[in-house]
Parts: structure tokens; sequence; C-alpha cells
């Protein structure tokens, strides 16, 4: 096993020692070597290092780099190193997080890391926490205890009664809120198309003013971060609007809410604390492994009662069970590399990631822009969407960038335009990679445009 572990370290260490000089997205040849890994299950035992060593050979040359710093298509963060090292070693411990009884560091470990993260965030110290995979089971557990919070107001026990017969809630979203949060909806019942949607202004922002009024208890989702333009709805006169009349307001925070972390950026975030659950996505500007989402609830007994268990082999514990706060029980302890992100950066050390990130964003903005490019939002944080004229010639130039390998970006369509995204989340992104990238961009743009012109030509 040691032997096997030290050998696992070095081809890791000669992956991400790599990822520089490598295209951002494997070339065809090698995705045709995957073919490899397709045969008949085995017969008999295998030696792990020759496992391994096939999985290195084939696998490692087919991923997509986005370890690296030019990955820019989605809001993909890297993986810090003390954070990476963390994963490792609780891979090592093979940790169920269900309870203190099974795994006491885990649940210690997620007890400090949420009373740091609701620091940094600027939630309510009284809040409870959900360690769950991703930004789309964060907004399931919060709006399950919005959904069960808002029924009881009305006079019915979900939990006990299910939704059948019971009153029928009204769900405000905007014009542009996330797929994940509408996906969460359906998987609580509550429906993905029954909702009431707020128009939004000229960078997806929820339009106030629009907001409908309400005769009683309801759930209203928000979002900062707009996937696209990472505007972020005003929050907190959405709370003023929504809160007399006993509804709940959620946040879908998958990125922006880190924005609170920022000295320099939390203005842009004003009010969320106000809300009455967040949802965000640590292997995003946090930049741990993946997976790793986070739900807080205003008052943690919300949170718990919505997602508590009880059984006769189950003993209650005196401390902390993490499963009581979750979807899941049995779950890997991901908590550890959080604490372990946060102990390493520091409250400094985040605010200075997550300022760069944005840096990098105004920068890639500025180099579109005065080369001629035309940049379709207000680069508040770390998104840019930019257009290279009309549709065809941006998905061109989109084409390119990701055949041309040194960077990858995506695209997307957003009210009515197709653009390019640049979303900028990776502590490993330099200065250098801002420019390189850059460079591949107007190159990319220069070659489709004179293809363009020859076509025009009679």
């Amino acid at each position: 096993m040691q032997d096997l572990l030290s050998g696992v370290a070095l081809r890791a260490g000669r992956y991400l020692d790599g990822l520089d000089t490598r295209p951002v997205a494997p070339p065809q040849q090698v995705l045709n070597c995957l073919s490899v890994l397709d045969e008949p299950l085995p017969e008999r035992p295998a030696d792990p290092e020759s496992v391994i060593d096939l999985l290195d050979r084939i696998g490692s040359p087919a991923t997509v780099a986005t370890a690296g710093g030019r990955f820019f298509g989605f809001v993909h963060g890297g993986c810090l190193p003390a954070a990476l090292a963390a994963n490792w070693l609780a891979g090592a411990w093979d940790q169920n997080a269900v309870l203190y009884t099974t795994s006491p560091i885990a649940s210690r470990l997620e007890e400090v890391a949420q009373r740091w993260l609701a620091q940094l965030l600027k939630l309510p110290e009284d809040c409870g926490a959900a360690f769950a995979t991703g930004a789309t089971m964060a907004n399931f557990t919060a709006l399950a205890a919005a959904r069960n919070t808002a029924l009881e107001r009305l006079g019915w026990d979900v939990e006990a009664d299910g939704l059948f017969g019971a009153p029928p809630l009204t769900v405000v979203v905007s014009e542009e809120t996330h797929p994940s949060v509408h996906k969460a909806l359906g998987l609580l019942g509550l429906g993905r198309r029954r909702v009431v949607r707020v128009p939004v202004d000229g960078q997806g922002r929820m339009r106030a003013e629009a907001f409908p009024r309400l005769e009683g208890p309801a759930i209203v989702c928000v979002q900062a971060g707009n996937v696209n333009t990472g505007s972020v709805d005003p929050v907190g006169r959405i709370c003023e609007l929504a809160h007399p009349s006993g509804s709940w307001v959620h946040v879908d925070g998958a990125f922006g809410l880190w924005a609170q972390a920022s000295p320099t950026l939390a203005g842009l975030v004003a009010g969320v604390e106000q809300a009455d659950s967040w949802a965000t996505d640590a292997h995003k500007w946090l930049n741990v492994p993946y997976d790793s989402g986070l739900a807080f609830v205003r008052g943690a007994a919300r949170l718990s009662r919505a997602m508590s268990l009880s059984a006769a082999y189950i003993p209650e514990g005196a401390r902390r069970d993490p499963g009581q706060f979750t979807p899941e029980l049995s779950r890997r302890a991901r908590g550890v590399e959080i604490w372990a992100a946060l102990r390493s950066l520091g409250r400094a050390g985040l605010a200075g990631m997550i300022d760069r990130t944005c840096a990098h964003a105004r920068r890639f903005a500025e180099g579109l822009r005065s080369a001629g490019c035309e940049i379709l939002n207000e680069v508040i944080l770390n998104q840019v969407l930019v257009s290279f004229g009309d549709a065809e010639a941006t998905l061109g130039v989109i084409e390119r960038i990701q055949r041309d390998g040194t960077c990858w970006c995506g695209g997307t369509s957003w009210q009515g335009r197709v653009a390019m995204r640049i979303s900028v989340a990776s502590w490993a992104t330099t200065e250098q990679d801002v420019e390189r990238s850059l460079q591949a961009i107007l190159r990319a743009r220069d070659e489709i445009l004179k293809t363009h012109h020859r076509a025009d030509q009679p």
C-alpha cells in the first residue's frame, strides 16, 4: 500500500506539473485511446500498480485541464494545494461523515468550518449548515426547509402528511433563475413551471419594482451571481417586500455569495444577510476538490427538521451529527478539505483570491474591448460575455479557441444574443495566463473574420 500510494503521488505531481504545457482540452487522438478501457470484465484479479499505470497512461491525458490556470468555460475553481492534500488524506481515512460516532474528526471539522464560513459570508450565527454535493443539492436542501416552514405557517405538516391536499404555495423566481433552482423545485414537488417569474433588467437582475404582491407565505428565490453576467439581484429590497407576508427568501449564490468575503466586493451583495437561506459551492471560488456544495438555513432547527432521521440502530449523539442536516446519510467527509482551504488561506487569503480573479476578468474585458470586441455585460465580478459580431462568427471563434487548446471558453445565449462566456474562478490563473489567453482569443477572432471576409467576396 505504501509503495502504491507513493507512486500515485509521483504520478499526480507529474500531471500537475504538465498542466501549463498541455492543451486545455484533450485532442481527439487522445480521446480515441479511451477505447482501450472498454474491455470485458476481467476474470482474474490484477496487480494494483498495473491498474493505476493503465489509468494514468490512458486517463490522465484525456482529462480537461480544469486544475490549470486557463480553463474559463464554466465557473470551475481550481484545487488549492492544502485542499487537495487534505482530500487525499481524508480518502485514506475513508470516513463516513454521517454521525459523530462514525467520524468524530469529520463532525468536528464541519462544526469549525461552518462557524468560519458564517463569519466570512456574514450569515446569522444561529444558521444551520449542510455539506452537500453541489449547488443543486444545496438549493434542494435549503428549499426543503423553506417548503416545510412555509407550509407550517399555513397549518400543514408536510413531513407527516406530504403534499397531497396541502395548501398551494406560491414560488417566485426571476426570469434568469439558474436551472439548478428549477430542478430543486421539481424534486421537492413544488413544480418547475408553476412559478411566478419576475422580469429582469439588462444585466439579468430581478426588477424589484415588478415584484408581485404576496398575500401569504411564499418562497422567493433570488440569486447572487448571474451565471452569465455575475449580476446580483437586489436581495435586501426583495426581503423587505417578501418578509411582511411571512414569505421565505432563498439566495442561490453558487459563486456570487463569496463576494461577501471580499471587503472590496461585499457591497455588490449587500442585503443577502437578510435572507432566510443560502446555497453556494465550495468547489467554485473556495477552490476545493469536487464535489462540494453548501447550504445554510437561518435557524439550525429548521434545517434539521427538514433533514432529520431517526432509527433504532442510530444512536442519538451528544454532538452534531452531520447526517441530520443533509439529504444523504452515507457520504464522504468533504468538510475536511473545506476546513483545510480556509485554514490555509485565512480571511485575507480568501479575499485576495477572489479579488485577483475578478481583476483577471476585468483585464479580459479591457483587452477584448480595446481590440474591437463587444462586451455585453458590466464586469462586476468574474464573468465576461463577449460577442465577435453575429452568432455565426461568435460560435466560430469559440470552436477555434477550444480546438487551439491554449485556453477553453464556452458559449451561451443571453437575452437574445449568442456570446462567448469567460469565467475566472481558479487560484491558479496568473496574469501571464490571461495575456496568453487573450492573444489566443484575438488570434482566433482574426482568423474567423478573415474567413468570413473571403466568403463575402463575389
